[in-house]
């Protein structure tokens, strides 16, 4: 595979992650949620990351068979075991973070055993999350790149990165507009992804 093919592939490969990031956030959308919401009632968010899962999972298989005729990166030693400690660290972070969820809600089980339980969970701002915003997509990006020791490792990283940052970008005006000037002054002591402040934020905690 010469250099043309290489960036063909990196195209196709940045489409299917922008088809994924599109319909998860049209899927997302209050208005669909509502609409969708009264077909599948309760399941709904079930449906929704079970279709989420399915999906990244056809993205990550496309990019494997866009990338199957790359030519190796050739990785110093060094290099591949610090992208097999980050990657062994990013699954640490993404156990730790997910702790600190209320994993019934978060995966739609609880909304299917309890129907007035509400969707959104109260402000975190205890454990990872004193010292980063989003802990969960911390512990991703340590995979990502942890695993971009191949060609299409290495795409993945690159284009799974931008999905994350652009995610995140919406992700938080969809919090301050839940959570106010709460998540405001959390946002402004706390960095989003890697914890380059000194010290842990000493702010409210959440419950």
């Amino acid at each position: 595979m010469d250099a043309g093919p290489l960036w063909s592939a990196h195209l196709w490969y940045a489409g299917a992650w922008l088809s994924f990031g599109a319909l998860h956030s049209v899927l997302a959308a209050r208005t669909v949620k509502d609409g969708v919401g009264r077909l599948l009632g309760r399941s709904y968010r079930l449906a929704y990351n079970g279709f989420a899962i399915v999906h990244l999972g056809a993205v990550w298989l496309a990019g494997r068979h866009l990338f199957r005729a790359a030519p190796a990166l050739d990785l110093p030693p060094w290099l591949a075991t610090a992208g097999d400690i980050a990657f062994a660290a990013g699954l640490i972070v993404l156990a730790v973070g997910m702790r600190e969820y209320d994993g019934g809600r978060f995966l739609g089980l609880t909304q299917l055993r309890t129907p007035d339980a509400p969707e959104d969970e109260p402000l975190r701002v205890a454990g990872l999350h004193r010292y980063v915003r989003h802990p969960l997509y911390s512990g991703a990006f340590l995979v990502l790149w942890g695993h971009a020791q191949t060609q299409s490792g290495l795409a993945t990283a690159v284009w799974g990165s931008l999905y994350l940052v652009i995610g995140t970008y919406f992700e938080e005006r969809r919090l301050i507009a839940l959570y106010g000037t709460d998540y405001s002054a959390y946002r402004k002591a706390v960095p989003a992804f890697f914890p380059w402040k000194f010290g842990p934020w000493k702010g409210r905690a959440g419950a």
